[in-house]
């Protein structure tokens, strides 16, 4: 039985086929997911995808959070169930309180859209195990909002904990807080990132086939978990 992956859609979503394909690229199930889904059992994993929800008002990821399908995700994530955000998709997890931090918009004011390169920090999480830690990746960037700050005392604590998934290498064109272009929960299973790996898996969709190991290191997590 193929692995089933849930692919979350809210009002303005705009990454959830490209999103789809990828979970489809690597043979698993991609199950649409709509905001108003209490229920969420019957899934090994769990996508929010990029695409700006309910039109980034009144700040990105706030009322999607509200949405019946918040507290079914946060309920889901304490059992265990790994969850990925990306783009709009961290905002959301970030104002559920599964991760750290905030963003705003881009430090220039306009919005990015890059092939980006970026630095694996932590290869060992539900969604980066098929990185190396220091692994460089080509991977799109597209956010007019990607502006990731957390204090100065929860980027040591989080780099520290070795929390930070992924950094930007070379320029940031957000102004994140320390560069940072991922985290993830203490325990791995919760990640969020500003890239866009969905993009990056073969040469018609993107610079690189680099994101496909977001969506493998997916499929050997539920291998494991059985």
């Amino acid at each position: 039985m193929d692995t089933r992956i849930g692919v979350v859609t809210f009002p303005g979503t705009l990454g959830e086929g490209d999103v789809a394909r990828a979970v489809r690229t690597v043979g698993a199930e991609a199950v649409a997911v709509t905001a108003a889904e209490t229920d969420l059992s019957g899934l090994e994993a769990l996508i929010l995808p990029d695409g700006r929800s309910y039109g980034d008002k009144p700040t990105p990821g706030l009322r999607a959070a509200a949405a019946p399908v918040g507290a079914a995700i946060v309920a889901a994530a304490g059992q265990g169930l790994s969850v990925l955000g990306i783009g709009n998709g961290f905002h959301i997890l970030c104002a559920l309180g599964l991760l750290p931090g905030e963003f705003s918009a881009n430090a220039s004011g306009r919005s990015v859209c890059v092939d980006q390169w970026v630095r694996i920090e932590r290869g060992d999480t539900a969604w980066t195990s098929r990185f190396d830690t220091g692994a460089e990746v080509l991977i799109p960037l597209r956010t007019a909002a990607g502006r990731y700050h957390v204090d100065a005392a929860t980027e040591e604590r989080l780099t520290g904990a070795g929390r930070v998934v992924a950094r930007y290498a070379g320029d940031d064109p957000t102004g994140s807080t320390g560069a940072i272009a991922g985290v993830s929960s203490a325990d791995g299973r919760v990640v969020g990132m500003t890239v866009a790996p969905e993009y990056a898996i073969g040469p018609l969709t993107g610079p690189s086939d680099d994101g496909l190991g977001v969506f493998y290191s997916m499929l050997d997590t539920a291998a494991a978990a059985g």
